[in-house]
C-alpha cells in the first residue's frame, strides 16, 4: 500500500484514540467529580462525627465529673450509714440500760412499797403501843398520885412520934435496946445448933433502928418505911425485913423524908412477900 493511502488510516486512528482519550477524561472527570462530592460530604460527616465526638467527650466529662461526685457522695452516704449504724447501737444500748434501769425502780419501787408497808404496820402499832402505855402511865401516874398522897398523910400522922420512939404495931411501941455484950456459950444442944445455923444465915442488925413498912408499891418495886432523916436514915441504908420474926430479905433506901423513907427490894420475889406491917431492922453499921 503506499503511503498515501496510509496516511487517512492513521489520521483515523489517531482520531479514535483523541475521541477515546476524550471519553476517558470526561469520564475520569465525572467520576473525579463525584469523588469530589463524596469526598465533601465525608468531609461534612467527618467533621460533624468530630463535633459529636466532642459533644460526647464534653457530656461524658460532665458524666465523669457526676459520677465522680456520685461517689463522693456515696461514700458521705455510706459514712453517714456507719456512723447512724453506730449511733442506733448506742441508741439500743441506751434503751436497754433505760429498760434495765426501769425494770431496777420497779423492784426499788415493789421493795419501797413493801417497806412503806411494814412501817405503816410497825407505825401502826407503835401508835396502839404508845396509846396502851400512855394508859398504863396515866394509871400509875394516878397510883402515884395516890401513894404520895398517902405518903404525906402518913408523915403528918408521923410528926407527932419521937426521936427514938419505933412504931412496931399500930397500937404498940418500943424503945430500941443497946445489944448487951454476947457471953461465951455453952456447948449447945442438936436443936440449939440448927437454931445458931439458922440465925446465922440472917443478916447480923446493928441493934440502932427498928420500924416497920407503911406502905408496899408492887409496880415501882419499893416499900416505904417509918424511919426517915429525923431519926438518922441516909439513902444507901439497909433494912432486914421480917414477917412474923421470918427473915425475908434485905430493902435499901433510896429516897429520905423527915419521918419515912422509901427503900428498893434486893430482890424481885420480895415484892410479893413483904406486906403492910412487917417489921424492919438496920442492917447498917
Amino acid at each position: 500500500m503506499s503511503e498515501k493511502a496510509k496516511a487517512p488510516i492513521v489520521l483515523i486512528i489517531l482520531f479514535l484514540m483523541l475521541v477515546i482519550a476524550l471519553a476517558l477524561a470526561g469520564v475520569t472527570y465525572v467520576n473525579l467529580q463525584k469523588e469530589t462530592v463524596k469526598s465533601a460530604a465525608l468531609q461534612e460527616e467527618l467533621t460533624n462525627t468530630k463535633e459529636a465526638q466532642k459533644i460526647l467527650e464534653s457530656k461524658m466529662d460532665e458524666a465523669k465529673k457526676t459520677i465522680q461526685g456520685l461517689e463522693t457522695k456515696l461514700k458521705d452516704n455510706l459514712t453517714q450509714i456507719m456512723s447512724l449504724g453506730k449511733d442506733l447501737q448506742q441508741e439500743k444500748s441506751r434503751k436497754e440500760d433505760a429498760l434495765n434501769q426501769v425494770d431496777r425502780l420497779k423492784m426499788d419501787l415493789q421493795q419501797q412499797q413493801s417497806l412503806r408497808s411494814d412501817l405503816e404496820n410497825k407505825f401502826t402499832r407503835a401508835q396502839e403501843e404508845a396509846k396502851r402505855m400512855q394508859a398504863e402511865l396515866s394509871a400509875l401516874e394516878g397510883k402515884k398520885a395516890e401513894l404520895e398522897v398517902k405518903i404525906k398523910e402518913l408523915e403528918e400522922k408521923s410528926q407527932g412520934v419521937e426521936l427514938g420512939t419505933i412504931v412496931v404495931a399500930p397500937e404498940t411501941t418500943i424503945t430500941p435496946v443497946k445489944a448487951e455484950p454476947v457471953k461465951k456459950a455453952e456447948p449447945a444442944k442438936k436443936s440449939e445448933k440448927a437454931a445458931a445455923k439458922k440465925q446465922m444465915q440472917e443478916p447480923q442488925t446493928s441493934g440502932g433502928m427498928e420500924g416497920k413498912i407503911l406502905v408496899v408499891n408492887k409496880d415501882y418495886n419499893f416499900a416505904v418505911i417509918n424511919l426517915g432523916n429525923k431519926d438518922g436514915v441516909n439513902v444507901g441504908n439497909t433494912f432486914a425485913v421480917y414477917h412474923n420474926n421470918k427473915y425475908l430479905g434485905d430493902v435499901k433506901v433510896e429516897k429520905v423524908h423527915d419521918s419515912m423513907a422509901a427503900a428498893g427490894f434486893s430482890s424481885e420475889d420480895m415484892r410479893n412477900k413483904v406486906s403492910e406491917g412487917d417489921k424492919v431492922v438496920s442492917t447498917t453499921k
